[in-house]
């Protein structure tokens, strides 16, 4: 493999649907696992439209390309200078080869350029199973991994960041596993492999391996086995074959031993999961199973402060903006409100009659009453939003390494009333969470028992002794809680509303700025509006003859 020269590729493009265009290439030549010499990169200038949905994604407009890409034959003329007929990878090769580049390539009439090599999600898919929690999104992995930021969805981005996961992560584990040779890869690519944690069916989510003790899921997989669906056939019988293999499904290893013992160590000095550290799962003894809980409480400690903070961030904006702007808003929705009942009211009156229209119209003050209601309730909500102290956001970290101990999974099963209990509690941290309250925050990571018994619930029993016999499901259980804090918080990141909060506090008169357009925008809307309403008032009293206008 150190000797072997070969093409990473990716590609941004016009959507999934054929004809797809390609409106950016991306290639990096690797050695063996190194990236060598520099990338190739090109916008490509096809005279096309960009469908919005595409372009949300990738940034890229047909005006961009028209400006800065360059035509489609000249691009793939460099490119194949470039590649030569080295082959090529990409993390979703199906997509970028079969779907994308031969089809593009056929259209423009020009060869295929370097050779298929293998996929590299499928690859990564294999190596890391069953983590993380059975996702292997591209931008997922780099934020578990803690890989370089490089730019997420562009082809060159995700060209480095799937380099960077080469290099630091997949590398080690293939050559644990003996995969030292090219050929080795490709066919541990393409061999027939299903992942562990089950995907479909009653039995999602849980590994298959539990089968050779659990009855029901050996049932289940026999079943799947014995299906008249080709592909559901292969795959019962392709896990019952694993099933016949004696040894574990992820052997201890120098490897997973390096990032148990790292994690630990580093768990233990300060609750914070290293760098460098892989957490993943190995079978490991019951102590390494332990420092790999505590490795993962810290992450998902450091995870979830940082989305509170952040979060907390763009409420604050949004509390901003309200206060500055409450008062057009609220004009704004009187005037919808009257526009629509008075539409009503026209409406039941050409359809009904006076008495039908009158009492169609006696719903407007109500309905004006819950809307002031309601900006009451906003307000008196924003009023509490601000943004995070220094100290504040100290004191997260410190709040989420307590909280995220209160993670049971399936302990209390088999006692209604505990489940009950638990799914509340944690309901609670999650609302907290989301609206920035740290004081409930606060009083939970403090004392959760006592913040049970002051809401009335059953009581819970938080002692890690009654952990241990599952500490295998908790291990599983807060990777799947670290998957969906890191997904939400790229959600969060790639938000607009959050690059607008990050200019404002780059540039705190901005928000007065934006404050003022939307002022403007506002008022021009409520000018429209009134207008409206007035052509409806006039449209009534002609007529009913009445000379006040209804729903004033």
């Amino acid at each position: 493999m150190k000797s072997t020269t070969w093409i990473l590729l990716d590609t941004e493009t016009t959507g999934f649907a054929p004809p797809i265009y390609v409106v950016e290439l991306a290639a990096q030549r690797m050695l063996g696992w190194k990236m060598q010499a520099s990338p190739f990169r090109k916008l490509l200038n096809q005279n096309r439209d960009v469908p919005p949905e595409a372009s949300r994604v990738h940034g890229y407009t047909r005006e961009i390309l028209e400006r800065d890409g360059e035509p489609a034959l000249q691009v793939y003329r460099d490119f194949g200078a470039y590649a030569a007929n080295l082959p090529i990878v990409s993390f979703n090769l199906p997509f970028d080869l079969d779907d994308v580049l031969v089809p593009e390539w056929k259209r423009l009439g020009i060869p295929p350029i370097g050779s298929k090599g293998f996929c590299a999600l499928r690859l990564a898919q294999r190596l890391l199973d069953p983590v993380p929690a059975g996702n292997c999104k591209l931008q997922t992995l780099r934020q578990y991994y803690r890989l370089p930021e490089r730019g997420a969805h562009t082809a060159l981005g995700d060209v480095q960041t799937v380099a960077d996961l080469f290099d630091q992560v997949l590398r080690p584990i293939a050559e644990q596993r003996g995969l030292n040779k090219w050929e080795e890869l490709v066919r541990y690519s393409s061999d027939e492999w299903y992942p562990s944690r089950i995907v479909f069916g009653k039995h999602k989510g849980r590994l298959f391996w539990e089968a050779r003790t659990d009855q029901k899921l050996r049932g289940w997989l026999e079943w799947l086995a014995a299906s008249s669906n080709a592909r559901s056939r292969n795959m019962g019988r392709w896990y019952l074959r694993q099933l016949e293999i004696e040894s574990e499904p992820l052997p201890d290893s120098p490897v997973s031993a390096v990032a148990v013992d790292g994690a630990s160590k580093q768990a233990e000095r300060s609750h914070a999961t290293p760098r460098d550290a892989l957490v993943i799962y190995v079978n490991p003894h019951m102590e390494q199973l332990r420092r790999l809980v505590a490795a993962a409480r810290a992450r998902l400690a450091e995870l979830e402060a940082d989305y509170t903070r952040e979060r907390s961030r763009v409420d604050a904006m949004h509390a901003a903006l309200f206060r500055q702007l409450r008062e057009h808003y609220q004009r704004r929705d009187r005037f919808r409100l009257i526009v629509d009942y008075r539409r009503r009211y026209l409406d039941a009156l050409l359809r009904s009659g006076e008495d039908d229209a009158k009492q169609s119209a006696q719903g407007y003050e109500e309905a004006r009453a819950r809307v002031e209601r309601e900006y009451e309730e906003t307000s008196a909500a924003v009023a509490k939003k601000h943004p995070l102290t220094a100290e504040e956001e100290m004191e997260l970290t410190r709040l989420w390494k307590k909280l995220v101990k209160l993670y049971h999974p399936d302990r209390f099963a088999g006692e209604p009333d505990k489940l009950d209990t638990y799914t509340k509690l944690t309901g609670a941290i999650n609302r907290a969470k989301d609206t920035g309250d740290m004081k409930t925050l606060r009083e939970i990571a403090e004392d959760p028992a006592g913040y049970i018994l002051r809401q009335g619930w059953a009581s819970l029993d938080f002692s890690d002794e009654v952990l241990v016999a599952k500490l295998r499901r908790l291990y599983d259980t807060l990777q799947i809680e670290i998957i969906t804090v890191i997904e939400s918080l790229g959600e969060l990141r790639n938000s607009p509303d959050y690059e607008l909060s990050q200019l404002c506090a780059r540039r705190p008169a901005m928000l007065d700025e934006l404050a003022k357009q939307q002022a403007k925008a506002l008022e021009e809307e409520c000018r429209h509006l009134e207008g409206q309403a007035c052509k409806l008032a006039e449209e009534i009293q002609q007529l009913s003859g009445d000379g006040s206008p209804p729903i004033a």
